[in-house]
């Protein structure tokens, strides 16, 4: 067997703990030392309950090579705690994962300035947008971002750091497959996805928590944009102040019941910020060559982006009369075409002239503009996003300007 094999042991030995799964390689220093302990030995090591060390007793390897053959049919990098690809900033968490599973790239993750931006899901339509718009910045700063892809502001923020064109890395909950939406799918090809779940593991409740430590250890600071008393983004915060990260906090209004968190956090000493530059000249000192300011004003994110920014549906009211004008295809609620395109880039513009009908498999706008597929897939999500285009069904897209 492998030594890779004895990784993915102990990687999908569920039941086990994080904290404990660390506790074994602290002790055995790898996991192939630890599979050929002697009988009983797991429970005298600290860490390690009696029921986990029951599991890890089985020794079982049966699903090690199922899930070998499941990354490479998911394109799923599989990177061991002693590879040179394994980020530095997770060495240095506590109860770092034995294994990571990725998607994407990773190459300049420890040397580029990546902040979290994180937020509640239930997210107001002022947290939504702020939580766009700071990612954007943040972005257009030269740094990155790092997300958990929840619905609400942390999906809002990959969207603004793919809207500048920056990179953004999502950290996942869930393996792999579970996270087949479209947005996951273009910040795979923008930059990368993680997860410590192999193929074939059960989600539980407790892989959300737990994900907050990975986010956290691969960021310079986190962001937080709003968040109530009690929440998950408060635990997010104050995890990640315990790994001695910087913490900043959108300030919202003294009434407003999803503000109470962040309000708190900066009279606990978070940093109050109200845009990207303010987040990022903290590390300007670190990143010379990489963070560039403009100290006259924070860069302005395009109107037509702030606009695609919407109120969430339980405060969302439309009569029909405005949802006619919005569905009317020929109305002008759609960009016009002679107005807009001058804003678009090369590659945007040949994106939209491969799509020619009503709606053009992806597949075939890849194959007429010869571009890349990660690229096709991250400008279509920008294009998206400004409203150029829609998504149909059967993975098509289809136009949303009027033409002429």
């Amino acid at each position: 067997m492998s030594a890779l094999k004895y990784w993915l042991w102990l990687s999908a030995a569920q039941g086990v703990s994080c904290a404990a799964k660390a506790a074994l390689l602290d002790y055995y220093g790898e996991p192939e030392r630890a599979f050929y302990a002697p009988n009983n030995e797991f429970k005298r090591i600290k860490g390690i309950s009696d029921r986990e060390a029951q599991i890890l007793e089985r020794r079982d390897t049966e699903r090690c090579l199922i899930i070998e053959e499941e990354c490479a049919c998911q394109n799923i990098s599989i990177i061991t705690f002693n590879d040179a690809a394994y980020p530095k900033g997770l060495k240095n968490i506590s109860a770092p994962p034995p294994v990571i599973y990725l998607k994407g790239q990773l190459k300049s993750l420890d040397d580029f300035p990546y902040v979290a931006v994180i937020g509640t899901r239930s997210a107001s339509a002022y947290g939504l947008k702020m939580g766009r718009e700071i990612a954007w910045q943040i972005c257009r700063c030269g740094g990155g971002v790092i997300s958990m892809l929840t619905a609400g502001i942390d999906s809002e923020a990959a969207k603004g750091a793919l809207l500048a064109g920056g990179k953004c890395i999502g950290v996942l909950g869930v393996p792999h497959e579970f996270a087949n939406d479209r947005l996951s799918e273009d910040v795979a090809a923008r930059g990368a996805l993680i997860s410590e779940y192999p193929p074939g593991t059960k989600p539980m409740r407790s892989f959300f928590r737990e994900r907050n430590r990975i986010a956290s250890g691969i960021s310079l600071g986190v962001v937080v944009v709003e968040a109530p008393e009690r929440s998950g983004t408060r635990l997010f915060a104050t995890e990640a102040a315990e790994q001695g990260k910087e913490i900043f906090a959108i300030p919202g209004n003294a009434d407003a019941a999803n503000c109470v968190g962040t309000n708190a956090l900066i009279k606990e000493g978070a940093k109050l910020v109200t845009n990207g530059a303010e987040v990022m000249e903290e590390f300007e000192a670190l990143y010379p060559d990489i963070i560039k300011i403009n100290r006259e004003a924070c860069p302005d994110m395009p109107e037509e982006a702030k606009n695609t920014v919407k109120t969430p549906k339980k405060q969302e009211k439309k009569s029909k009369i405005q949802e006619n004008t919005v569905d009317n295809k020929n109305g002008r609620g759609y960009i016009d075409l002679r107005e807009q395109l001058s804003t678009l880039s090369e590659e945007q513009l040949k994106i939209i002239t491969a799509i020619d009908k009503n709606a053009v498999h992806i597949d075939d706008i890849i194959e007429t503009t010869g571009l890349p597929t990660a690229k096709v897939l991250a400008q279509l999500t920008v294009l998206e996003i400004k409203g150029y285009v829609k998504r149909e069904a059967g993975r098509r897209i289809s136009l949303n300007i009027a033409k002429k």
